[in-house]
């Protein structure tokens, strides 16, 4: 008897959609055209609308209507973007699991490329930015960040790499089975581990419409990160006090030595105040970073999901 056909895998490509009314049939249809190109791989497309406002959900419906193969998932309101990613991956039916943007900045025609460094043997594909779109300042903020971050973390995070990435089943299992609320996935797979290989590719300009990743965003990320995979600032807080201190008692020393020595007495004020307020600035600072490690704390313990459904998922469409 005739050996029997290998199963075919199943292709999942993850998109967040957050008021891409004017660039998501382009995304959609450019991404039809490459799966298109795979026909060893059964393929699904989820979909997620991150609370969009304008008409994004609705234009998402319409290409399902035409394409089964296409799943909207609707989030209540605007979660973000790593919380959309991460619903995305929940919904994820497949042996292979794609995380891309919707705005074409992150090019489909990459797919085969992903495919043919995983089939190299690895669970991770993750893609580098050469060259990208994005102003000078946001590429400057953005190298300086992670290189605080990766001499203050325990783990390593390639500076350019992106979202955009091929993770096999069992690491899509790996970054589901994680609770933290305030994500940074990019930091999490580095985290999780397995063999992993990096494509290198050129990031263009928006298809359409303007970024919806502001700067207030950007921070928020990286304070995720920050706080996420490292507690070097509450460390820092430690040397940084003693520091002080010692200096505190070098200069006490000195303003008890010229009045024994010289009968000069410091009348005292200035540079009173000015200890009293470097002090007092210093203990501020990182009260504050112990309170926003505590906050993190206190949201995960109260358990509320990560996101709200819009609606709900039909049965057919569940893992």
């Amino acid at each position: 008897m005739p050996a029997a056909a290998a199963p075919r895998l199943l292709l999942s490509v993850v998109a967040p959609c957050f008021n891409e009314e004017s660039a998501i049939e382009l995304f959609v249809r450019e991404l039809q055209r490459v799966l298109a190109t795979l026909p060893e791989f059964d393929h699904e497309m989820v979909l997620v609308d991150d609370g969009s406002r304008d008409g994004t959900l609705a234009a998402l419906d319409r290409l399902a209507a035409e394409d089964a193969r296409l799943r909207p998932v609707a989030l209540s309101r605007n979660f973000g973007h790593q919380i959309a990613l991460s619903a995305g991956l929940d919904h994820a039916r497949g042996d292979l699991v794609v995380l891309m943007d919707s705005d074409l900045q992150h090019p489909p025609a990459l797919l085969p490329a992903l495919l043919a460094k995983w089939r190299e043997g690895c669970d991770i594909v993750s893609t580098i930015r050469r060259r990208t779109a994005a102003p000078w300042l946001q590429r400057v903020t953005s190298r300086g960040f992670y290189w605080l971050l990766n001499r203050l973390s325990e783990v390593p995070i390639e500076p350019s790499a992106a979202d955009f990435c091929l993770l096999t089943k069992r690491v899509r299992d790996q970054l589901v089975a994680m609770p933290e609320r305030h994500r940074m996935l990019r930091g999490m797979l580095a985290w999780v581990g397995f063999r992993r290989r990096f494509l290198d590719f050129d990031a263009p300009a928006r298809a359409a419409g303007t970024t919806k990743f502001s700067w207030r965003k950007r921070v928020a990320l990286a304070v995720d990160g920050m706080l996420g995979f490292s507690t070097a600032p509450m460390r820092l807080a430690i040397w940084v006090g003693c520091a002080v201190a010692v200096l505190g008692a070098l200069y006490l020393a000195y303003v008890l030595g010229k009045a024994l020595w010289t009968g000069d007495v410091v009348a005292g004020w200035p540079s009173l105040i000015s200890v009293v307020l470097i002090l007092g600035g210093l203990q501020i600072v990182f009260i504050g970073v112990l309170g926003a490690y505590l906050g993190r704390v206190f949201e995960q313990a109260k358990g509320r999901p990560l996101y709200v459904l819009r609606r709900d998922v039909p049965p057919e469409a569940r893992r």
